[in-house]
């Protein structure tokens, strides 16, 4: 039998680097796979903690990704952290004259293609008849129901969209997998380098290693009835 694994796309950022280090300290995983375009210089030289790099906008790259994860074992959890708010030349609108097609074009690329292809690509390794779990990072204001102030249009599309894909993917999922849990997830406001233009915004900043953790715990609980859901880092169900 080949051990289970856990896979964190996404894991040279700040949050993905807390949930490979959350993961570590878990009983049951035989390695926890880190996934990325490029291993950081300061990864750990740990036997536990491979680290694999694929253009994840790549389908060629993404189909060798899943043949060199499913060489290491069987993935009981994956999570994929990645995404884009803001970057040179790119940030968050305040008003809908603001919207581009360029900014629109590269947030949905990021936010809402790239996770969805490589759930395309990685959802086919999970176990058929064992518990399993695949997971992305959206965003509250991803919520179309939630949305009371507007602004940030373009990134709250994207994670709309992301939204979606999943819920489409956890129905697809429950057909030949249905032991397995398919959800987005709110990590709440998170001290990296994503957030930090904007933290001093919100009530709560969380540091990376307490949203990791409290993250997993809401995965830890959820059954696969609860698949195709939205949940926070709190475990409250998220609107759509």
């Amino acid at each position: 039998m080949s051990p289970r694994i856990a896979v964190v796309v996404g894991a040279s950022g700040g949050l993905g680097r807390a949930l490979v280090s959350e993961l570590l300290t878990e009983p049951g995983w035989g390695l926890v796979v880190g996934v990325g375009r490029r291993k950081p210089s300061d990864w750990p030289d740990d036997p536990r903690t491979p680290f694999l790099t694929a253009d994840l906008l790549d389908e060629v790259a993404l189909s060798k990704l899943a043949g060199e994860i499913a060489a290491l074992g069987t993935p009981g959890l994956v999570i994929i952290a990645t995404g884009l708010l803001h970057a040179e030349g790119l940030k968050p609108e305040k008003a809908m004259r603001a919207v581009s097609a360029a900014s629109m074009t590269r947030l949905f690329e990021v936010n809402a293609i790239l996770p969805t292809l490589v759930a395309k690509h990685l959802a086919p390794l999970l176990p058929k008849d064992e518990p399993s779990v695949l997971a992305a990072l959206s965003a509250r204001v991803g919520s179309i129901g939630d949305n009371r102030l507007g602004g940030w249009h373009a990134y709250r599309a994207s994670k709309a969209a992301l939204n979606m894909m999943f819920r489409c993917q956890a129905i697809e999922l429950a057909r030949e997998r249905p032991l397995a849990v398919c959800v987005t997830l709110h990590p709440g406001t998170v001290a990296t380098p994503l957030s930090a233009p904007f933290a001093r915004s919100s009530s709560t900043v969380l540091e990376p290693v307490e949203s990791a953790r409290r993250l997993l715990k809401v995965l830890h609980r959820l059954e696969p009835a609860d698949s195709g859901g939205f949940f926070a880092y709190d475990a409250s169900r998220v609107s759509w």
